[in-house]
């Protein structure tokens, strides 16, 4: 058999939040606080009819009604603070000494320095590759023209030679 439902009531701002829950502890559950609001006086069961009436048609949810209206809310505040004639508000600001700039100034000079280092790298790395480049380019023409006089000149040697051993053989000298 369920258990029946009571109405409990705590404050929450310029609110109270109604549940109707079979106790205090789904009540504490349903308004999402670890504390026991019962114990320290911050939370009540209700008994008047017509404030347990909305929690009673929504069992388990939180019901929040206005204390009164904002007119009553803001005169609960109490009066705000005025300024002094001789310091208003706006030149307490001013009291404070701008933040200083020079820490970020100076990381963005050595930001600045580091990428025009790195980038002067950059540049002679380039430079070394080409010079690599031209290096690799000559050594291949150099290569090239140097493997044909050889052959050639292997050629030339060849002929001659086979031209000799052909004399050689056609004497009969053995």
């Amino acid at each position: 058999m369920a258990r029946p439902l009571k109405v409990f009531r705590t404050a929450i701002g310029f609110h109270d939040a109604y549940v109707a829950a079979p106790s205090r502890k789904a009540a504490l559950q349903a308004w999402g606080s670890t504390k026991d609001l019962f114990a320290g006086g911050l939370a009540e069961e209700v008994t008047d009819a017509a404030l347990m009436e909305a929690p009673l048609a929504q069992p388990g949810v939180v019901v929040r009604q206005s204390r009164g209206s904002l007119k009553e809310q803001m005169a609960a505040l109490g009066p705000l603070p005025e300024a002094s004639p001789s310091q208003p508000r706006a030149e307490k600001r001013r009291e404070r000494p701008r933040p200083s700039r020079s820490a970020l100034d100076a990381a963005e000079k050595a930001l600045a320095a580091w990428e025009a280092k790195a980038q002067a790298a950059e540049e002679g790395l380039r430079d070394r590759e080409r010079a690599l480049q031209r290096e690799r380019e000559n050594l291949e023409k150099n290569r090239v023209e140097q493997r044909a006089k050889l052959q050639e000149k292997v050629d030339r040697e060849g002929r001659k030679y086979r031209g000799k051993l052909a004399d050689w053989e056609g004497c009969g000298v053995v």
